[in-house]
């Protein structure tokens, strides 16, 4: 899934794809490089963002969701947490939903994906952009991520949307310690409890700053890294943007991924003798 922020403020890429040309050459170079998804996103949610009036989110996705739907055929999500800005996306061309409130923030996006019966992505997040750093205090991690998770897919359950189209993503950097990050990293598998596929978004981000001591666009070995292990312990889909590199380290994560699987399932189940 290669991001596409339409934002003035995101943290990695802010102000450099606000106008419609600028976004449409990125969506360009995103596919070229390999993006199975486009995730244009026009709110940032990097910590410490204020909220963003509807109409400006709107007015900040929809002319380029219209113009790359025109130009492309590859799958597009809008990550949004406002209903009514997913349902005018839905309208446009847009394939699936990233909210990043699990369902939270607003009490009508799980009727407006149903409705449009598309796929979800549904977050893990502790507050709101604004707090959600302020004290993430967790005394079991993946517990209650698992836990929130599992209450935001019965929300989305209850109201009608197909099991098949969530998909599940435990939050990274979103309300969490640097180190609480690779963590989730590690216990990823947990989350296959939910049988829903999982997506993970470490890209450039913090907690990879914190070790590596470097700005968000020179993280991009730190991100590989970071997704490979993510893929190793289960993830399905990976949120990046650098595409052309998290491709080829994907690829090879995917194929140890395999042949262990493999070789588990030939081993002999022990006996008792």
């Amino acid at each position: 899934m290669g991001i596409l922020n339409v934002t003035p403020d995101s943290f990695s890429d802010g102000g450099k794809y606000t106008d419609v040309d600028h976004a449409l050459s990125r969506a360009q170079e995103l596919v070229s490089a390999g993006a199975d998804i486009l995730d244009i996103g026009g709110e940032s949610s990097r910590p410490g963002a204020e909220p963003l009036p509807e109409k400006e989110e709107r007015a900040r996705v929809l002319p380029v969701l219209k113009a790359i739907r025109l130009e492309f055929s590859v799958p597009i999500s809008v990550d949004t947490v406002k209903a009514s800005v997913a349902g005018a996306a839905l309208e446009s061309g847009a394939d699936m939903i990233n909210d990043i409130s699990g369902l939270r923030f607003d009490a009508k996006m799980a009727r407006v994906v149903r409705d449009f019966d598309v796929p979800v992505v549904i977050m893990h997040i502790r507050g709101t952009p604004k707090n959600m750093q302020k004290n993430p205090v967790y005394k079991n991690l993946p517990g209650e991520i698992l836990d929130f998770l599992d209450e935001s897919r019965q929300m989305a359950l209850q109201a009608g949307i197909s099991r098949d189209k969530i998909i599940v993503d435990p939050g990274i950097g979103f309300g969490k310690l640097w180190f609480q990050n690779y963590q989730i990293l590690g216990e990823l598998a947990a989350l296959k409890m939910l049988q829903s596929p999982i997506l993970i978004g470490p890209s450039r981000k913090s907690f990879l700053g914190k070790v590596l001591n470097i700005a968000p666009d020179l993280r991009v070995e730190g991100t590989l890294v970071a997704n490979a292990i993510g893929i190793l312990n289960g993830a399905n889909i990976i949120r990046v943007h650098d595409v052309k590199e998290a491709k080829k380290a994907a690829q090879i994560a995917d194929m140890f991924a395999g042949k262990m699987a493999e070789l588990q399932h030939r081993q002999p189940a022990c006996v008792n003798i």
